[in-house]
């Protein structure tokens, strides 16, 4: 049996877990770090769609699992899921780890690891700045990679 690479990221975040996990499922918070639309919550068995400045379309994603405060498990890439957990240290204190597995440990494999790791970590500095400090990191940093 092939083992399967996984993709990961974390970050110490200065916030409540409630005020992390409400970020991630709702698209209103996440378009000021990550996205720049989403179709809806993040729900079990739903399936959404989210849009980003520097591309044209519009990406899917499934929601397999939730638990309120705790993980998000979702599937938007049908060889691999993406599985985001929040750590409680203290009441404004949290930890945010963000895992995605499932290609095959094969070159192509390997550039999508490495390519998922670097956009889980931006993904992470982006909501650790905007839910600290108010600030659009990701605004104008990805204009190079537009589509024309």
């Amino acid at each position: 049996m092939e083992t399967k690479l996984t993709a990961k990221a974390s970050i110490g975040i200065q916030k409540p877990v409630s005020e992390i996990f409400e970020a991630i499922v709702n698209p209103e918070i996440m378009q000021n770090y990550f996205i720049s639309k989403g179709s809806g919550r993040m729900e079990v068995g739903k399936e959404i769609f989210w849009e980003f400045p520097e591309f044209e379309d519009s990406y899917p994603l499934t929601t397999k699992e939730t638990v309120p405060n705790e993980k998000i498990v979702f599937v938007w890439d049908p060889k691999s899921v993406v599985t985001i957990e929040l750590q409680k240290l203290s009441e404004n204190d949290s930890v945010v780890k963000v895992s995605e597995e499932g290609h095959q440990n094969d070159e192509k494999g390997i550039k999508w690891v490495i390519g998922q790791t670097e956009g889980w970590a931006n993904f992470l500095t982006c909501m650790k700045a905007w839910l600290e400090h108010g600030i659009h990191l990701r605004k104008g940093a990805f204009d190079f990679m537009k589509t024309n």
